[in-house]
């Protein structure tokens, strides 16, 4: 039998238990061999008592769906009764019996089930007849219902639990997606307001200017601040977001100059030894890629806070002629250091593919955490 057919097979079987019509059809048939065992060899004198009684462990499973207990009750009384009164036990019943008590334990609480197994229970230290098989059978049917309910309440908070876990990463993610929109925001703002300035101070300090040059540099000027009115027009809902958020507006953003204050916060909130190493001739960089690598190396000591207080960290930075290297190691316990959920790892990610770099974070060869960057360089300063 292939996979597909054994696919086809259960989902044909779990079509057929959940029709609606189950329940009636099995206590019509159930019923029909009642009738059959009861008026069979041992037909007894008096057929009005064991007919009642056949008819109770068969009849009431049609019910099963809208009042399972009270059927697992008919069904359950009518059982142990058949065998002290008329010494038989009705086997056509005993099928209806055990689906009863599957339902009960299926969508009852544990104290109704055990409720449901007391009977049997007593009636098998009783000594009765059939005791110790009912018993068997009832506590089987009654625990696979049981089983069977706890799995779907462990698939359950399962589903939910990822589904909360995903909302989070999704929500972390615009959050740190709308942040990073507003840094640079402020940068493209800058810059494109730089521009302005330059195309109208040209206008008039360039000598032997043409008209059509003067033009151009008019042209260059209103392009300049209808670009920086559009963008702020489009982004600046994202400054809503948060109430704070305008009275932070003018705040210059941080770059590798305030790395020196990173690092001394840093030092003084975690109460362990904070260095920064820093390699090749320092130059000025592109503030977009100034304050990217200022983000990383924040987000990277924030994690090193959380999950290894107390740790030495060392922050290096590399400049070299065509790229800025990162490297933020801590003596930490290694892979408890990344963020549970993500959101840290997340950032620096965005971050990094923003700024057309790379990223790499995991345990260090040596033991702690490492955070790793390659940034390009791009030349030029404010």
């Amino acid at each position: 039998m292939t996979a597909m057919t054994r696919q086809d097979l259960a989902e044909t079987t779990r079509r057929a238990l959940s029709h609606p019509d189950l329940p009636l059809t099995a206590a019509v048939v159930l019923t029909v061999l009642a009738l059959v065992e009861l008026l069979g060899p041992r037909t007894p004198d008096d057929l009005l008592g064991p007919l009642a009684l056949a008819l109770a462990t068969t009849v009431p499973l049609a019910f099963l769906r809208p009042h399972p207990v009270l059927t697992a009750a008919t069904v359950t009384t009518a059982t142990l009764l058949a065998p002290p009164a008329y010494d038989r036990l009705f086997l056509s019943g005993l099928p209806a019996l055990a689906a009863a008590l599957y339902t009960v334990g299926r969508q009852r609480t544990g104290r109704t089930t055990l409720a449901f197994a007391a009977p049997f229970a007593g009636y098998a230290l009783a000594g009765g007849a059939y005791g110790t098989p009912l018993l068997v059978g009832a506590a089987l049917a009654l625990t696979a219902g049981h089983a069977r309910r706890t799995r779907a309440e462990q698939d359950r908070r399962t589903a939910v639990d990822w589904a909360h876990a995903d909302t989070a990463l999704a929500h972390a993610a615009l959050g740190e997606r709308a942040r990073i929109a507003r840094e640079l925001h402020d940068i493209v703002a800058h810059h494109i307001s730089t521009l302005s300035v330059q195309a109208e101070t040209a206008r008039y300090t360039t000598p032997g200017l043409p008209p059509e040059g003067a033009e151009k540099f008019l042209a260059i000027g209103d392009t300049a601040r209808l670009a920086l009115t559009e963008m702020r027009r489009l982004l600046g809902v994202l400054r809503e977001d948060v109430p704070e958020e305008a009275a932070r507006a003018r705040v210059p953003q941080p770059g590798l100059d305030q790395l020196l204050a990173l690092v001394d916060e840093a030092r003084e909130t975690s109460g362990g030894a904070v260095r920064l190493i820093v390699r090749g001739p320092v130059t000025p960089l592109d503030p977009g890629l100034e304050l990217t690598a200022y983000r990383i190396v924040q987000e990277a000591l924030t994690n090193a806070r959380r999950h290894a207080q107390g740790v030495a960290v060392d922050v290096e930075l590399h400049y070299g002629e065509e790229e800025l290297r990162l490297r933020i190691r801590d003596c930490g316990p290694g892979t408890s250091t990344a963020d549970p959920v993500g959101h840290g790892l997340l950032g620096m990610r965005e971050r990094t593919a923003m700024a057309g770099g790379t990223l790499h974070t995991g345990p260090a060869p040596a033991g702690g955490f490492l955070v790793e960057a390659v940034l390009p360089v791009r030349t030029g300063t404010p």
